[in-house]
């Protein structure tokens, strides 16, 4: 639904016909969602003569893929036969798709885009190729060097919760999303969360790390990893953070961007404006998928979140991170930002979208009180056409005034 408010749009995206765009496909007896960025992965298809997709690993790219091009070659890159050939004969290799296909793991055989930049630019026929990546920086600059103009840029992230709020698996308890994360396997075949993600740890992102950067202290990485999960929803001390991993902070800053190039976690930066000269300016640090974060903080059970002193840090990761795939899903990769002063002054979120902004503040409590608001009274006064909104754990659904709402957490769906 969209509404309108005194002329300003409101935060609602409309529903795109959501309930025509979740649907099922059935294949050896495991129900695959389809997902809400199908409509625009086909538009940039419709835009450019390649589309690629990146996003963690076992985030659904390959599926989503398939069902773009349904009927052209699939290839993976991760098979060390495929791979040798394109390595041998890359003209060859590039000649038996002209007529398109799926490349999986493009970033594996990095000297290809040169030759597939003359592929393109002898057929300017729309939606040739699909390039996948579960490394972000590899593909991008290697679209960004051989591609630019010719290839459309997405990314996917896990299962979000719009997502499964319209299939068989969408339960109505908050603490269940937090703790299974989104990777879709585990919904697709109900398994143990704690199992897989700890699989997903040593054989995914430790052969990705490997892949972007010669790291010769694992331990010294797998220690920084799990101090992140420490400082998720907080403001990012990277000084501390060396002196806590024994290395130093130039090293710090490499590894972090290490996890951000392999969608583990992301940074948002602070809002700058005139609102107050004294604003922190660190970043603050959050995961893609709670159900990795929750593992990394040894949280196995909804019991055992809730009762963490670090559960409302966890429940802010969790809607933040679910406003971030919201705004993937549709194409908007920026936009997302927090506030905070010297004063204590506060806003867990602040978003720009079509030139408005949107003020989010977040609250694991089920219980509202008038004190949750006070952050966005504060900004309201400095910023008073902003939309600014109160997301809580409970099920209160009110306005406070004709821009200050308040509302479940699962409205997060159509955020």
């Amino acid at each position: 639904m969209e509404l309108k408010q005194n002329g300003i749009k409101s935060i609602f995206f409309a529903k795109m016909e959501l309930d025509s765009i979740i649907t099922y496909i059935c294949k050896n007896g495991i129900a695959m969602i389809s997902r809400l960025i199908l409509p625009t992965a086909k538009e940039t298809l419709r835009q450019f003569r390649a589309v690629c997709i990146t996003g963690p690993r076992q985030s659904g790219k390959t599926t989503l893929s398939k069902q773009l091009f349904a009927g052209k070659p699939y290839v993976n890159f991760e098979n060390p036969d495929v791979q040798k050939l394109a390595d041998e004969s890359p003209r060859a290799f590039l000649h038996k798709y002209r007529n398109g296909a799926v490349f999986d793991e493009v970033q594996r055989v990095p000297h290809i885009f040169r030759y597939l930049q003359g592929v393109l630019d002898n057929n300017n026929k729309r939606g040739q190729f699909i390039l996948t990546g579960s490394n972000n920086f590899l593909l991008q600059e290697q679209v960004s060097q051989s591609l630019a103009g010719r290839a459309g840029y997405l990314s996917l992230l896990p299962l979000s919760y719009a997502e499964l709020s319209k299939t068989k698996y969408a339960t109505s308890e908050a603490n269940k999303n937090i703790l299974t994360g989104g990777y879709p396997e585990i919904w697709n075949q109900k398994l143990s969360p704690g199992i897989w993600l700890n699989s997903y740890m040593q054989t995914y992102i430790q052969r990705d790390v490997r892949l972007l950067r010669n790291i010769t202290n694992m331990a010294a990485f797998n220690r920084f990893v799990y101090l992140c999960a420490n400082y998720a929803g907080q403001i990012l001390n990277r000084d501390e953070l060396a002196k806590q991993t024994g290395v130093d902070t130039k090293t710090i800053l490499a590894w972090l961007g290490l996890l951000e190039n392999s969608y583990i976690i992301f940074q948002l930066q602070p809002w700058y404006n005139n609102l107050n000269k004294r604003i922190i300016k660190s970043p603050k640090l959050f995961f893609y998928d709670t159900g990795l974060l929750c593992h990394l903080l040894g949280i196995k059970s909804v019991t055992a979140l809730q009762q963490n002193n670090a559960y409302g840090a966890i429940f802010e990761n969790w809607i933040i991170s679910e406003l971030r795939k919201n705004n993937f899903n549709s194409g908007l990769n920026d936009g997302m930002y927090f506030f905070r002063d010297s004063t204590g002054n506060e806003v867990d979120l602040i978003m720009e979208r079509d030139g408005e902004t949107i003020a989010i503040e977040i609250k694991a409590s089920k219980k509202f009180d008038n004190s949750m608001v006070r952050g966005l009274n504060y900004w309201q006064k400095y910023q008073p056409k902003s939309h600014c909104m109160l997301i809580h754990g409970g099920t209160t659904h009110k306005m406070m005034n004709d821009k200050l709402s308040v509302l479940p957490w699962t409205e997060i769906a159509n955020i």
